[in-house]
């Protein structure tokens, strides 16, 4: 698209954040918890542990806070686009060889094998952040405002925080440990890795 907009960006990050009500979240980025379903259900990815069928949250990224760090969670994450693209990397681990890591890109070109739908399995370690492009043409245009990504997240069975799991760096090298390249996957990532 021509002058200060990447795409089609409906609202402007500093609205959003406000409308939404969205706060600073630990993992990088802005969120908001919009659903806590009250019925309980043991949950057999979380041995059995009672767990809400499912929890929903607003995820919001923006120029100025473009990157979540690596972590994973037990249960099974839907993540739906409102607006804007994200990069995802996850991380499948394989103890008997290398690591799954596969790429897939949020946002409305599906002519450009972006999806608008990405679904997380339970224990994957997953990061998102808003392409370097992006941040960049941000920056040089003066569009922080109309470059980010907003999306919906759907756990199931709900979150809650005993689920969930930072990445590491002892984590990340275990997970690339004797694999043909993997030390140049640990410096890749290693910026990922959430600060102690």
């Amino acid at each position: 698209m021509a002058g200060n907009t990447l795409y089609d960006y409906t609202t402007p990050n500093s609205q959003l954040v406000k409308d939404l009500k969205l706060e600073k979240h630990i993992e990088g980025g802005y969120f908001a918890e919009t659903q806590r379903d009250e019925h309980v259900v043991a949950s057999p990815l979380a041995g059995g542990a009672p767990r809400p069928i499912s929890t929903t949250i607003y995820y919001l990224l923006t120029a100025e806070e473009p990157r979540g760090y690596f972590h994973r969670n037990k249960s099974h994450t839907m993540h739906v686009l409102h607006q804007g693209r994200s990069k995802y990397t996850l991380i499948v681990p394989n103890p008997s060889g290398p690591p799954a890591v596969t790429y897939a890109t949020m946002g409305a070109d599906a002519s450009a094998g972006e999806t608008r739908q990405l679904f997380v399995g339970s224990n994957v370690w997953k990061k998102s952040e808003i392409p370097e492009d992006d941040v960049a043409f941000a920056k040089k245009n003066g569009a922080g405002e109309n470059v980010g990504c907003l999306i919906t997240e759907v756990v199931s069975p709900g979150f809650v925080w005993e689920d969930h799991e930072w990445m590491t760096m002892k984590d990340l090298e275990a997970v690339f440990e004797g694999v043909e390249g993997g030390k140049e996957k640990v410096k890749e990532f290693a910026k990922y890795i959430r600060p102690e």
